[in-house]
C-alpha cells in the first residue's frame, strides 16, 4: 500500500450535475453524456435532494446550458 494521490481527477467531457442533500454544503458531481440523459436525471432527483446543474464540461472549462 501506497500514499494515496493528491492530484485531482480529470472529468470526462459532458453534463453535469452536482446532487446534495437539503441544508448540506457539499454534494456529488454525477455526470452523464448527452442533454436528455441530464433531464431525466435532473427530474429523478429533485424530489429528494437539492439539484445544481453544474454545465457542459468541454475540454476542461463549463460552459452554461442555455436551453435547459
Amino acid at each position: 500500500m501506497g500514499r494515496p494521490s493528491t492530484k485531482p481527477k480529470e472529468l470526462r467531457d459532458g453534463y453535469y450535475i452536482e446532487v446534495r442533500n437539503k441544508n448540506q454544503k457539499s454534494g456529488v458531481k454525477i455526470h452523464r453524456d448527452t442533454k436528455e440523459q441530464l433531464k431525466l436525471a435532473i427530474e429523478e432527483y429533485k424530489e429528494s435532494k437539492e439539484v445544481i446543474v453544474l454545465g457542459h464540461l468541454k475540454n476542461g472549462k463549463f460552459k452554461e446550458i442555455p436551453d435547459l
